[in-house]
């Protein structure tokens, strides 16, 4: 069993630094929604998969929460990005070329033929044990079986890289293609790889060829850059709001994932950017500091009254040290101004769950049934509408909404109890009867819910 199982650790680490699937770290990562990085990834994103012939409706961004620089496609067309590739990407460009290179992976079906690829040379290393064992017990000599065994392992997982790589060039190839048809610059695509190259030689790089799990950077460096230099797109450049975006993405990232000392000494007072105010901000509420973190953000606001996001920080400072009925208006705002932010409406639901009055628990109700509307696999949604559904005294509708919560948090029993529950005391055939039928219906098709 020993060879076995490092047989699939070294499968885990043969994944491609852009995977054609979720590393071993990754199976259950660590996911962190945002809605102001979420719009900016998908303005990067849409022109990409429209050059690539998919409606951008039909793949989903996540954001993995990781200092790894890293990136990967799973099946259902979905694309997570790690925020390490975020925070060291130094402008869209670069993460445009990383997204347009993941969507390679998908449009060339790279996902079912790993998957099969994966499964086949499982088979020959576990034919190989099998062989070596029985070796070792015809000459009583384990020497012999190991070699076997191992020779095995190392075939195996040498043919799932030669895979991987032809894979890797390919999705390169496309994603040249989807840049050049999107009239976007691969030079960004270039300048990331070369930032790859040098943290790899930082690292030490080297060693077995056939355990790199992607074309040599070098390689790859090489292609994009002939590339671009005969594309009539190198020059072109993006839009300045594009480039702004980029700047108060990572500065939000830095300012939430670096300890608050850091970020104040990356963005010191002198950087009177907007990006480094908005990191600024963000450090000295962590501190907590709150009264410094008010005074950047309202000098944001006052800059930018139109921008839902500084309204949304400043929410969450206000909210999370007690002054809720001033954090219920900031997110009041910051909901006006971007009615289609799901993750705003629920931070807006829980202060006006938390004020406590009849009629901030029926705004609550309302912007938190909004907010699955809109979102529907989003678990903290479903959570606080069933809390303000209860408060509201209305408790066939919380288990409703708590059944949701419960089956997305993959909680079965406790979804099929309030499922069952709520579906019998809500009147048959309505609307929400024909949810919690649903719900029972996804646990075990056919159940009865009575």
């Amino acid at each position: 069993m020993r060879p076995m199982r490092s047989l699939l650790r070294g499968l885990c680490a043969a994944l491609p630094l852009f995977a054609a699937t979720a590393p071993a770290e990754a199976q259950s990562p660590n996911l962190v929604r945002d809605t102001e990085i979420e719009e900016t990834l998908r303005l990067y994103a849409d022109p990409v998969f429209r050059a690539a012939r998919i409606a951008p409706e039909s793949i989903r961004l996540h954001l993995v929460n990781s200092d790894q620089v890293n990136a990967f496609v799973a099946r259902g067309m979905r694309i997570f990005l790690y925020t390490g590739l975020l925070r060291v990407s130094q402008s869209p460009g670069q993460v445009i070329g990383v997204i347009a290179h993941e969507t390679g992976h998908i449009v060339g079906g790279h996902l079912v033929r790993l998957k099969n690829e994966v499964e086949n040379r499982t088979a020959q290393a576990i034919l190989s044990t099998a062989l070596g064992a029985a070796a070792g017990f015809m000459t009583g000599d384990t020497r012999i079986a190991q070699a076997v065994i191992s020779g095995g392992a190392t075939l195996a997982e040498r043919g799932l890289l030669r895979h991987s790589r032809t894979e890797e060039s390919a999705a390169d190839q496309a994603a040249l293609l989807y840049l050049d048809r999107s009239k976007i610059s691969s030079r960004g695509f270039a300048e990331f790889l070369g930032i790859l190259e040098h943290r790899e030689t930082i690292a030490g790089g080297g060693g077995d060829i056939y355990r790199r799990t992607h074309p040599l950077t070098e390689e790859r460096i090489r292609i994009v850059h002939d590339h671009a230099a005969q594309s009539p797109w190198t020059d072109s450049g993006l839009p300045a709001d594009f480039h702004r975006r980029h700047a108060r993405m990572v500065a939000k990232l830095d300012g939430f994932l670096d300890p608050p000392e850091t970020t104040l000494a990356r963005y010191d007072a002198s950087d009177k950017s907007v990006a480094a105010r908005y990191a600024r901000a963000i450090a000295h509420y962590r501190i907590p500091n709150l009264g410094e973190a008010l005074a950047l953000i309202d000098g944001l606001i006052a800059e930018a009254p139109e921008d839902p996001y500084f309204r949304e920080l400043r929410g969450q400072m206000l909210f999370e040290n007690g002054h809720v009925a001033e954090a219920l208006e900031a997110y009041r705002e910051a909901s006006y101004l971007a009615p289609h932010a799901a993750l705003i409406r629920i931070d807006l639901g829980r202060a006006a769950i938390e004020v406590g009055t009849r009629e901030s628990l029926g705004e609550a109700v309302r912007n938190l049934r909004e907010a699955v509307r809109s979102d529907p696999q989003n678990a903290r949604a479903w959570y606080w509408l069933g809390i303000a559904e209860g408060r509201s005294g209305r408790p066939v509708l919380a288990d409703l909404a708590l059944a949701e919560n419960a089956l997305l948090r993959g909680d079965v029993r406790r979804a099929a109890s309030l499922a069952a529950r709520a579906g019998r005391k809500l009147p048959e055939y309505s609307a929400d009867w024909q949810r919690a039928q649903d719900i029972l219906n996804r646990i075990k098709p056919g159940r009865d819910a009575n």
